[in-house]
């Protein structure tokens, strides 16, 4: 019998009648008697951290446009092709084609637009931050901008004529 009335006892109560304290409200848990409380020292919120590994920007050299170059090959050619064109091998196959990177409005958007996509995904694209680390990714975008700044498609009429013999 003694049981049963414990069992009884709670059932009266839910989650919209238990106890909490509203934000700004005092509170004796605390040292301070206030209900919010900062974050721990050292902790960062999610976009926090996005935002501080994208201002980690590593410097331009040759080595990163080379790294850039290599993990491009790997990670972006399936789809937005070696030249960046966005006739990569996926689009092929009736996928939606990505972007050409040298459009008018992707050789004047800002160098972390190219990392916040890889990093975030954006349309069809999906993020690849589980897959690239933040430094590649700085280095898939340099290799971006020095596709870039050719100012010609790698295989075009163009390069082919002033190619040294």
């Amino acid at each position: 019998m003694p049981l049963a009335l414990v069992l009884l006892a709670a059932c009266g109560k839910n989650m919209v009648q238990q106890a909490r304290y509203d934000s700004y409200e005092p509170a004796g848990l605390f040292g301070n008697g206030m209900a919010m409380q900062r974050a721990p020292e050292g902790t960062l919120s999610r976009e926090d951290a996005a935002r501080m590994a994208s201002e980690q920007r590593p410097a331009m050299n040759r080595a990163l446009v080379e790294r850039g170059r290599e993990r491009f090959a790997i990670f972006c050619v399936p789809c937005h092709g070696r030249d960046g064109s966005g006739d990569g091998i996926v689009p092929a196959r009736g996928f939606p084609r990505p972007p050409d990177f040298h459009e008018k409005r992707l050789v004047e958007a800002a160098d972390g637009h190219f990392y916040a996509v890889m990093t975030q995904g954006y349309g069809v694209m999906y993020s690849f931050a589980d897959r690239v680390p933040p430094r590649d990714r700085w280095a898939i975008a340099a290799y971006i901008r020095a596709l870039q700044a050719t100012g010609q498609k790698p295989g075009s009429e163009e390069e082919s004529v002033h190619a040294a013999p």
